[in-house]
């Protein structure tokens, strides 16, 4: 390669060209759906200006185009939009959909999963892919329980359904509560799914402001990985009856 005329780059810049080095990743037409799965990870790990759940929904089309258009079809179920009421910046980055992933994977999980969770960006991830890989995974089903979820809490909560209560000021206030999302949309999805139609939503949701095993595990600082063990456990016993 010659460096010449007018349009040259300067001295030092061919120089630190000179020296870089460039690592060559080559994916072939016939390279398996994990191999696509794994390149596309590495590529958006760091710069990327995509959020994780796009860059989840990007891996997603290419493990299974059908199961990415059904969460898309129910991250927008207007008792869902209405329930989440979250601003149009943080769906324009898909957080509805990290939500509805976030709802999928917590409502149903094997508790003794719970201490796995770690980094729950990845946790999210990876059982996203064996989600999208296995063949026993009932996507009516499941579709159905979301369903009702938000129905119910559409019709008792509304967009009050994951705001903190304030019980001073007797009233809800606030914006999106994750911690109360994991506790009320997961364990109202759980008992669903079991088979319990939850009561007293309203009530019950207020009593987790006052309930020290609510509140010791929530709040700034408190990592997924660490509320995550008590919320969801916490969650399907309250509204088990």
């Amino acid at each position: 390669m010659t460096w010449e005329g007018e349009n040259s780059l300067p001295s030092d810049a061919k120089l630190i060209l000179k020296r870089s080095k460039l690592n060559v990743s080559i994916l072939l037409r016939e390279s398996d759906t994990t191999t696509k799965y794994d390149l596309f990870q590495r590529l958006n790990t760091g710069g990327s200006q995509a959020s994780d759940q796009e860059v989840r929904n990007c891996i997603l089309v290419m493990l299974r185009p059908d199961m990415y258009h059904w969460l898309r079809k129910l991250s927008d179920h207007a008792g869902f939009q209405e329930t989440i009421s979250i601003s149009d910046r943080l769906i324009k980055e898909s957080y509805d959909l990290e939500l509805a992933l976030r709802f999928i994977i917590f409502h149903s999980i094997d508790t003794d999963q719970l201490g796995s969770v770690g980094d729950v960006g990845v946790f999210l991830s990876e059982k996203m892919r064996e989600m999208a890989t296995s063949k026993k995974v009932d996507l009516d089903a499941i579709g159905k329980n979301f369903d009702s979820t938000f129905k119910l809490l559409s019709e008792t909560l509304a967009d009050f359904s994951f705001k903190r209560w304030d019980e001073r000021k007797d009233r809800f206030m606030g914006s999106f509560n994750i911690s109360q999302y994991e506790v009320v949309a997961c364990g109202i999805g759980y008992n669903i799914s079991q088979g319990r139609t939850p009561t007293d939503i309203e009530s019950k949701v207020r009593g987790l402001w006052s309930n020290p095993e609510y509140t010791d595990w929530t709040g700034s600082g408190m990592t997924a990985a660490r509320r995550l063990p008590r919320l969801v456990p916490l969650g399907r016993r309250v509204f088990s009856i």
